[in-house]
């Protein structure tokens, strides 16, 4: 059961948001109606784990006639929903910059977060 009136914030790390708000409009929609099912504390519709970015970090994946976007975020630091990274799959696996720049925005949340 979840709460609709208690929702995680989403915090986007880095150009994140910029990146999210150039997908195609039915994506960028489809994204936000994603989003919030997670701050609402379900699971998004289609997604999986992604062990190699950190510790539960997940990512969104979304189809349409333009091809295949993803969505990277972590549900379990603090009280936010960071939004890591979001992209255009170019092929059939996810392209090694794309995961080193999730993993690093993760350690990069993880530190602040860690901070007074």
């Amino acid at each position: 059961m979840y709460n609709l009136d208690h929702t995680k914030p989403l915090a986007f790390c880095g150009s994140a948001l910029a990146d999210l708000c150039a997908f195609p409009v039915q994506v960028r929609q489809e994204a936000g109606r994603q989003l919030r099912r997670v701050q609402r504390g379900l699971d998004p519709s289609d997604w999986k784990p992604l062990n190699p970015v950190g510790r539960g970090a997940r990512e969104i994946r979304i189809r349409d006639a333009n091809g295949a976007f993803r969505v990277i975020y972590v549900t379990h630091i603090r009280d936010a929903i960071y939004v890591l990274h979001c992209f255009q799959k170019k092929s059939e696996k996810t392209a090694f910059a794309d995961l080193s720049l999730a993993a690093r925005r993760y350690r990069d949340v993880l530190k602040k977060e860690s901070q007074p």
